[in-house]
């Protein structure tokens, strides 16, 4: 949350008074260890070894900030993500296509051949780093309603359909506004 924070206002120096700044970070969170952004290879293939045939967490924290008067609300997304036991080989393969270096827990849930994940009964688009539904619900607390069909569009791009968008967008659960 602190860093979605932190990116929102960094981004306001540039916008607009009319903007909405949607900032959002992402952490990979296997019990009580914080996975980031693997520094190298190795540590990818650490990482994947770590999280292989469990079920970790991901955390997406998305701050809203309104340029013209500081309004800053906050929400975030928790989603339990089941790894498959993928083998070695798959690990080496993957980490080869450099794609794990600039991912949380040096993996993505969208990778096309890796595809490490089980299955998954939550948020998918968080697990990307943008929990759309979250975004919408927050922003219909700033008055804002968007005109598009957001989560069938997110469903739709995504080839997932989503269990929780209805319970996420009739919830209220998001943090009081600063500013």
């Amino acid at each position: 949350m602190r860093l979605a924070k932190s990116k929102a206002y960094a981004s306001a120096q540039r916008a607009h008074p009319g903007h909405i700044i949607i900032a959002a970070d992402t952490s990979v969170v296997d019990g009580n260890n914080i996975l980031g952004k693997p520094a190298n290879m190795a540590e990818a293939v650490t990482m994947l070894k770590q999280l292989r045939g469990h079920t970790h967490q991901v955390y997406t924290g998305i701050a809203l900030l309104r340029v013209r008067d500081g309004y800053l609300l906050t929400d975030m997304c928790i989603t339990d993500v089941p790894m498959r036991a993928y083998s070695d080989t798959e690990i080496n393969e993957y980490v080869m296509t450099g794609d794990p270096l600039d991912k949380a827990g040096a993996y993505a849930i969208q990778h096309s051949r890796f595809q490490p994940v089980e299955y998954l009964r939550g948020c998918y688009a968080s697990v990307m780093g943008l929990p759309m539904c979250h975004i919408v619900r927050t922003l219909r607390r700033m008055d804002v309603i968007p005109a598009a069909d957001v989560p069938g569009n997110c469903q739709t791009t995504l080839r997932y359909h989503c269990p929780v968008s209805r319970l996420i967008l009739r919830s209220e659960q998001v943090s009081q506004g600063e500013g």
